[in-house]
């Protein structure tokens, strides 16, 4: 088959999936942003990137920039048709920026895939749940369904979708929800997998190794969507009760999700204020964002992985830590619960409840007297379904497969 990944930070979700494809023997191609800098392992063409425009108000102004990068995309697929006389049999793409959004107009004859990662819903999931960062309000849950029309435009669109987890895809309606396939994209198990030789350099040149008492977070950004508020708070008692653990967090200070706040630049230098005078910061290490190596480490390394998200989508650096062997603490919240059950494979507390998750961390730094069980069966969790090679790989490949002429 001729097959058109479209992305655009390809390979992004595509990275083992695209390469697979094309080594048994399909025609594998990637569509993507003129700027997006990383490297592929298939050949890629690019389409141009949109460029600044005056945008309506804030309730169209989301489709607009989405449905603007669509028809980008389409027109380079058009050129692609036009000129190179290029035909997909099968397309798949990420709905989230609209690329998806008109290429059945292109190639009304290919099978149209999307990655559906997630719908913005106004009730029960990330909307509303944080009173204190973002309060529940008219005007929120409006902005919220304005933000979900290219999602499900892009669904309604394509032949069928493919979700992560399944409370992902139960976050589209179930007249749409129909037309989901659930398949995690997968850990590689060998590579990401407990380590008693790693080592973990800080910055002022101390080495951490396994055994050390060493708490870690990680977040693509550092920001409560990710509970980033709550666990700073829970470092003064935890520190306090543990003098010689150190924290190592991970993540950018930039915003992925939610708002920056009103009142800093961004929300470690809002927490660092709100906790001046009861932080060691000898023995916290804001990392930034790190090299996958130096990634993995980290979690070969820690004592303590703590994961707190609010109902959204899931992080990969969950099922990694799960992989790599780490004790997990981590909200009880609806996405954790799928992967995560309390005192089976992991601690799970309540997102609000500060006593709790400081209690949870202190336990296990202190030595859990069930960690090594709970490590054990975190990881099997992940080798049992969620493994690169043995389950979500070859799940996706006959997926894509299955939409062949």
């Amino acid at each position: 088959m001729k097959i058109l990944f479209v992305h655009q930070n390809f390979p992004a979700q595509f990275l083992h999936l695209a390469p697979a494809l094309a080594a048994r023997g399909h025609d594998v191609m990637g569509l993507t942003d003129e700027k997006n800098p990383r490297p592929s392992p298939v050949r890629v063409v690019r389409y141009k990137a949109p460029e600044d425009m005056k945008l309506p108000g804030i309730l169209g102004r989301t489709y607009s920039e989405h449905a603007e990068r669509g028809w980008l995309t389409a027109r380079g697929c058009r050129a692609l048709r036009d000129r190179h006389n290029y035909t997909p049999d099968v397309i798949f793409g990420h709905s989230g920026w609209g690329e998806t959004l008109f290429l059945h107009e292109i190639w009304p004859q290919a099978k149209l895939l999307v990655y559906a990662e997630l719908l913005y819903r106004t009730r029960g999931h990330d909307v509303g749940f944080d009173p204190e960062i973002n309060p529940d309000s008219d005007e929120g849950r409006v902005a919220t369904i304005a933000r979900s029309a290219h999602l499900i435009q892009g669904l309604v669109q394509a032949d069928a979708g493919l979700a992560p987890t399944r409370y992902q895809a139960e976050s589209f309606p179930p007249e749409l929800r129909q037309k989901l396939t659930v398949i995690h994209d997968g850990i590689d198990t060998d590579k990401v997998c407990p380590n008693p030789a790693a080592a973990f350099t800080l910055p002022d040149g101390r080495v951490l190794r396994p055994g050390d008492e060493v708490l870690t977070y990680v977040s693509r950004s550092l920001e409560p969507y990710r509970g980033f508020h709550r666990f700073m708070r829970a470092l003064p008692a935890v520190m306090r009760a543990r003098p010689d653990a150190q924290v190592v967090l991970v993540g950018g200070d930039g915003v992925s999700y939610g708002s920056p706040p009103r009142d800093a630049a961004g929300w470690k230098e809002k927490m660092l204020a709100e906790l001046d005078g009861q932080l060691d910061l000898s023995r916290i290490h804001f990392m930034g964002r790190v090299p996958y190596p130096q990634y993995l480490a980290l979690l070969q390394v820690a004592k303590v992985h703590c994961y707190l998200t609010y109902p959204f989508v899931l992080s990969w650096s969950l099922t990694e830590a799960m992989a790599a062997g780490c004790q997990i603490v981590a909200s009880d919240t609806e996405p954790v619960r799928e992967l995560v059950r309390d005192g089976e494979n992991g601690r799970l507390v309540p997102f609000f409840d500060q006593p709790a998750l400081e209690a949870a961390l202190v336990k296990g730094l202190a030595g859990d007297p069930e960690a090594a069980r709970l490590k054990a069966a975190a990881r099997q969790t992940i080798l049992d379904g969620y493994d690169l090679k043995r389950h979500s790989l070859p799940r996706l490949i006959d997926w894509v497969e299955s939409f062949g002429p």
